[in-house]
């Protein structure tokens, strides 16, 4: 098993964060496409190269968003249509996103089996998630599906502060 450590800084305008192991040391970076139609947000190794992908589609009466890995398609995120709470649906071939992954503490299942586990880690300055990973080779998929949770919920955050549904 393999610990990773997502810390989004505060007041960062410039939407950049890093993934760690437990020495600290950089595992992931992540860019998103500040001020950018569409809204993107690049995971990349430490050698800056792109493994991951998350785009928000743009032209769509409720927000919805793709998550690529390794140039494939394997998640789709969509908003479901309520009155009262914001409702989300993941939809994925064979992966299953199970627990409350509004509060980012849920797991990953493939065909049942479960490949990962997220936990917000509290008491920390900004958002801070410890990323567990039970398959090493589901990890770069499982570190887009933390990021695209975590950019479905910034979008929603700004979406109800702005007032819109």
């Amino acid at each position: 098993m393999r610990e990773l450590f997502i810390k989004q800084k505060v007041f960062s305008i410039s939407e950049k964060f890093t993934v760690k192991d437990v020495q600290q040391e950089d595992v992931y970076y992540v860019e998103g496409s500040f001020m950018k139609i569409p809204k993107t947000f690049s995971v990349m190794n430490t050698n800056r190269e792109e493994v991951a992908l998350i785009t928000k589609k743009v032209f769509s009466f409720l927000p919805k968003f793709f998550v690529e890995v390794n140039g494939r398609e394997v998640v789709t995120i969509n908003k479901e249509w309520s009155f009262f709470k914001a409702r989300y649906s993941i939809s994925a071939e064979g992966i299953e996103v199970i627990g409350n992954w509004w509060d980012m503490d849920f797991q990953v299942l493939q065909h049942g089996k479960v490949i990962g586990k997220v936990n917000k880690e509290w008491f920390t300055w900004g958002d801070s998630y410890k990323v567990q990973i039970l398959d090493e080779k589901m990890e770069k998929t499982i570190i887009a599906i933390v990021v695209a949770i975590d950019c479905v919920k910034a979008d929603e955050a700004a979406a109800s502060s702005a007032g819109t549904p």
